[in-house]
């Protein structure tokens, strides 16, 4: 079942405030990980773990801030 535009906006906010944090406690615990001797590897590491959050709720931020449809979606 497809969300409704409301129903994505109130998620999108939900994996912003709650799960962007998180991952980024997991982030900097991968990246203490990575000898600190390498900067290229280092910096590799954090441009992928910034990047592949996002992939996973990619669908669920598309078009979030797209106007509202025509057709009443309040509930």
């Amino acid at each position: 079942m497809a969300l409704s535009t409301k129903a994505r906006k109130r998620w999108s906010l939900v994996v912003l405030l709650i799960g962007l944090p998180i991952w980024i406690i997991i982030a900097v615990n991968l990246a203490d990980l990575v000898s600190r001797d390498n900067v290229l590897v280092e910096l590799i590491v954090f441009i992928v773990l910034g990047v592949v959050w996002i992939f996973p709720f990619k669908g669920l931020f598309t078009g979030v801030a797209a106007k509202q449809p025509d057709k009443d979606d309040s509930e």
